[in-house]
């Protein structure tokens, strides 16, 4: 290209550049252009929120295990601890730890027997191996009278009697009266009338009233009617006082319809679920709680139809649920002869609560093979 005086202007020369300044430049951009990228992807985003650490997880096992315990006794069903379970795996693991077990509440061992697995059974076999009275002296009912396995059904009964457990102390008595898993030749009175006399002391209403009419009858011990009534007039005190004490938290109102007087001595038998035990002296009170062992065996025999076996019978009483383990075991009614029960206190108990109105002497009456004979049969006996 000219220009325009003639002449031409110069021509530049392509710079010269070596192969390797070349490349290094090519690397230099491309490192440049990586840590654009990963600066760009380790930027956090606003809309992604970091995760917070758990406070739980940061409690020691010490702290965690003191709270379950305390919910373990507070508990007030079975559902309610084994939803506390499955909370997550910590609580579940934690919460079967045999301190937390061993606290447990009578409630949570209220195991219904249609709900009865082979998982309930081994949840209170930890809870007896952890050293929970409760859950001893009810699986050892489960098992000496339901499972039909008498030896390990009575040393688990025997384990709670160890620790004072009173109703323990009153069935291993009621085993020993009747000769309960065995002949009729294994009673033992005396035997019987010592654990009674124990649970008594420990103030079990059954077992007072028990212990009353043994001394009034002279079963097993030297008969003293006087100490005999002073027995089942501390019997009645302590069951009033029970109810006053369950009905102090309630309202007034509340508290006037489960105790209430009636000045008519004809008219004092109660339907329902009262319990006539002062009708003598004109206060009904309402029956006391059964216990979940008790409630248990009524529920496995209902669902099998009412009888423990062939030619064998369920205790009268509707708040016992003890079966016979061999034929004629239970003393039967001497004027009926319709019912029958595993002790004095069920007789005595289930008498006025509503036998009393269902009796009718008969003259004679025969069992269902037309033999009479039982084991025992008593008159029935009254604690007014």
């Amino acid at each position: 290209m000219r220009t325009r005086r003639g002449l031409c202007y110069p021509r530049l020369q392509p710079p010269f550049f070596s192969d390797n300044r070349v490349r290094k430049r090519t690397h230099d951009a491309a490192a440049d252009a990586d840590r654009q990228f990963c600066r760009k992807r380790n930027k956090p985003s606003p809309d992604i929120k970091t995760p917070t650490s758990d406070l739980f997880d940061s409690l020691p096992d010490d702290l965690v295990i003191s709270i379950l315990s305390k919910l373990s006794s507070a508990a007030s069903s079975p559902s309610e601890f084994i939803n506390i379970l499955l909370t997550c795996k910590r609580l579940n693991s934690l919460g079967l730890n045999p301190v937390v077990l061993s606290r447990a509440s009578l409630k949570i061992f209220a195991i219904s027997a249609r709900n009865w697995t082979e998982s309930a059974h081994r949840f209170l076999k930890q809870c007896s191996d952890a050293g929970n009275v409760e859950a001893c002296y009810t699986l050892g009912m489960i098992r000496f009278y339901c499972l039909q396995n008498r030896g390990s059904g009575a040393s688990l009964m025997a384990k709670a009697a160890i620790y004072s457990h009173a109703p323990a102390l009153y069935s291993l008595a009621v085993i020993q009266f009747n000769g309960s898993g065995g002949s009729k030749n294994d009673k033992n009175l005396g035997a019987g009338v010592a654990l009674c006399a124990r649970a008594a002391f420990l103030g079990h209403i059954d077992a007072l009233r028990e212990l009353g009419h043994c001394l009034q009858d002279g079963y097993g011990v030297r008969q003293n009617i006087t100490e005999g009534r002073r027995f089942l007039v501390q019997a009645n005190a302590r069951e009033l006082a029970a109810v006053l004490s369950s009905e102090a938290g309630s309202s007034v109102a509340a508290s006037r319809t489960c105790l209430t007087w009636n000045p008519h001595p004809h008219h004092r038998h109660v339907t329902g679920s009262a319990c006539p035990l002062l009708s003598d002296f004109g206060c009904n009170i309402p029956a006391p709680e059964v216990h979940p062992a008790s409630q248990f065996l009524a529920e496995w025999f209902a669902a099998r139809g009412g009888s423990p076996g062939d030619g064998l019978r369920l205790c009268s009483h509707v708040g016992c649920g003890r079966p016979e383990t061999r034929r004629h075991e239970f003393r039967r009614c001497s004027v009926c002869g319709a019912v029958n029960y595993c002790s004095r206190a069920c007789q005595a108990l289930d008498w006025k609560l509503r036998h009393k109105m269902d009796c009718v002497p008969v003259e004679r009456w025969l069992d269902d093979n037309g033999d009479g004979g039982a084991d025992g049969v008593d008159d029935m006996m009254d604690e007014s």
